[in-house]
C-alpha cells in the first residue's frame, strides 16, 4: 500500500465485508453484546483484536509508539496522531514496511479545532465506529508550585486533562456505535503519590484517574469500558534528560523495589490487555506499572 494512502484516511481500504456481525442478548431488560460474553468465546477469540479499530493519541514516540505496535500486533487497525509531520511520516513508512495497518493525522491535541478534525478523520476512516480509544498524550513542567506562571498551569491543565476530556466526548458516539468500546488512559503514579516538582502534573493525573472511574459507571450502559495505566519512570525520550543525573537516577532506583526503569513494552502490553475481550469484565481500574514504587512505604532497596 502506498504511503499516501496511510496518511490520507479517505483513501484507506474499507473493512472486510465478511467481518463478524455483533448480535445481542437481553438480561433483565438490558442489552448485552454476545461478542462480549466471555463464556461463548474460544481462547483465540479472547486474545485477539482482529477486526477492531483503535485511536492512539501521540503514537510516534515512547509509550505511545509501543502501544500502536502492540495493538496492531494483536490485529487491530490503528489510527494515530502527532504534532510533528516529519516524525509521523517516518513512523508510518516503517509501519507500512512491517505490514502494520496504521494510518495517521497531524494533530496538536491541545487545540480544540484540531481535536475535532482528528475525530472527523477517525469517523470517516472507520465508518462511524471505534472500538478502542487510547488517551496517551501528556506533558510535564517540572518546578515547584510557587514558581508556576498562570500560562504554564493552563498549559498542563489544557493538555493533560482538557484535551483528554474533549476527545472522550467526541469519541463517545463512535465507541457506542461499535457495540463494544474500551477507553484506556495513560495516567501516572504521580496521580497516587507525591513526586518532586510534579504537583501540577500530579493533579492532572489524579483527575484523570477519577474520570476513568466515573466513565466506567456512566458509559457501562453502552458497553464501553474505561480503565487506566499509571507508569513510573519508563525509558523514553521524555525522561532522558532528568535521568541523566546519576544521583537522581539512584534515588529513583532506591524507591523502586525492582531496582530498574520500565520499558515501553511493559506498558503497552497492559494497555493491549485492557482492550482485549479477555478483560471484558474489568472496568474503572487504574493499574500501576511502576516496579512496586507506589506500594513501597519504607523498604530500603539499597540492600540489593
Amino acid at each position: 500500500m502506498h504511503l499516501n494512502s496511510l496518511i490520507n484516511p479517505t483513501s484507506y481500504l474499507p473493512l472486510p465485508s465478511n467481518r463478524t456481525t455483533t448480535s445481542f442478548i437481553f438480561n433483565h431488560g438490558r442489552k448485552i453484546s454476545k461478542s462480549n460474553c466471555i463464556r461463548s468465546q474460544s481462547t483465540q477469540q479472547r486474545w485477539t483484536l482482529q477486526g477492531m479499530t483503535a485511536l492512539v493519541t501521540g503514537g510516534t514516540r515512547g509509550i505511545g509508539r509501543a502501544i500502536v505496535e502492540e495493538l496492531t500486533g494483536f490485529g487491530a487497525r490503528v489510527h494515530t496522531c502527532a504534532r510533528n509531520e516529519h516524525e509521523l511520516t517516518e513512523c508510518l513508512k516503517k509501519w507500512n514496511d512491517s505490514s502494520f495497518e496504521v494510518t495517521g493525522s497531524v494533530c496538536d491535541v491541545s487545540v480544540p479545532k484540531q481535536r475535532e478534525a482528528l475525530m472527523e478523520s477517525v469517523s470517516s476512516l472507520f465508518h462511524g465506529k471505534l472500538n478502542i480509544l487510547i488517551n496517551n498524550v501528556g506533558t510535564n513542567i517540572r518546578k515547584p508550585v510557587t514558581d508556576f506562571t498562570s500560562a504554564e498551569f493552563s498549559t498542563l491543565i489544557d493538555t493533560n486533562l482538557g484535551s483528554v476530556f474533549h476527545i472522550c466526548q467526541l469519541a463517545y458516539p463512535l465507541l457506542k456505535a461499535s457495540g463494544m468500546g474500551s477507553v484506556v488512559f495513560v495516567s501516572s503514579v504521580s496521580g497516587f503519590v507525591s513526586l518532586k516538582s510534579m504537583s501540577v502534573q500530579g493533579a492532572t493525573k489524579g483527575a484523570i484517574n477519577q474520570l476513568t472511574r466515573n466513565l466506567a459507571c456512566e458509559w457501562a450502559k453502552d458497553n464501553i469500558r474505561s480503565n487506566a495505566v499509571a507508569p513510573w519512570y519508563i525509558r523514553t525520550s521524555m525522561v532522558e534528560q532528568v535521568l541523566s543525573n546519576k544521583d537522581y537516577l539512584e534515588e529513583v532506583y532506591s524507591r523502586t523495589p525492582l531496582r530498574r526503569l520500565g520499558d515501553p513494552a511493559e506498558v503497552s502490553s497492559i494497555v493491549a490487555f485492557l482492550c482485549l475481550p479477555a478483560s471484558s469484565y474489568i472496568t474503572g481500574q487504574i493499574i500501576c506499572i511502576d516496579g512496586g514504587m507506589s506500594v513501597n512505604g519504607f523498604y530500603p532497596t539499597t540492600q540489593f
